[in-house]
């Protein structure tokens, strides 16, 4: 696998598309540190970080509307990639649906928001936009 960022949202799109409550996605540092910050947001319902094997996984439980059964995810979306990186200063900070949704980058400081990241006054490589 050339991109575990891609294969994470990946496997979060596929979920939500199958109307699943439940998934379960290979564990990494920067993956863990995006769960963080998709749960502090709201995004998800609830995450479990399990450390069996190698290199253990992280068990996300996905929120939905109860009255219409619709996700809190609307859309993932991969920005930089390893063939071609997306970097962004503080200034040319990317805004998602007008700060509707947000930008997870990662940044000198560690994996943060927009903005976070326009406070700190810090820019980084944009990894996704989620909305």
């Amino acid at each position: 696998m050339t991109d575990p960022i891609a294969d994470y949202l990946t496997r979060l799109r596929n979920a939500i598309q199958a109307n699943h409550r439940v998934v379960e996605i290979p564990a990494s540092n920067l993956k863990k540190d995006i769960t963080k910050i998709l749960f502090e947001k709201g995004y998800i319902l609830n995450y479990k970080f399990v450390e069996e094997g190698p290199q253990g996984s992280i068990m996300i439980a996905l929120k939905y509307d109860p009255v219409n059964k619709v996700n809190a995810i609307k859309k993932l979306i991969r920005v930089s990639s390893p063939g071609l990186r997306q970097y962004a200063g503080y200034k040319e900070m990317p805004r998602v649906l007008n700060g509707l949704g947000i930008a997870i980058l990662s940044t000198s400081k560690g994996v943060m928001t927009d903005k976070e990241a326009r406070e700190q006054k810090v820019g980084g490589e944009v990894l996704c936009y989620v909305y």
